[in-house]
């Protein structure tokens, strides 16, 4: 691990790959984060939290809608 700061949007880990490079990882994936409430109460009987999956179906309608045709 390099450093854990605000990137976007949230908190990160930035941590030196195998190639030298430098990438981000939400914080929350790591081991480096608190469990959460939920996932304390859940005891690993739940793999997601209902707002995540929510979310996720929120990005996957915008990203599986089509585009809208621009006027030439």
């Amino acid at each position: 691990m390099i450093s854990r700061s605000p990137h976007w949007g949230g908190d990160r880990v930035i941590y030196r790959a195998a190639d030298g490079t430098l990438p981000t990882i939400a914080a929350a994936m790591t081991d480096m984060e608190q469990p959460d409430a939920f996932r304390r109460v859940a005891a690993g009987r739940a793999a997601f939290r209902t707002s995540d999956l929510l979310d996720l179906l929120t990005l996957l309608d915008r990203i599986s809608a089509p585009a809208e045709a621009e006027d030439a």
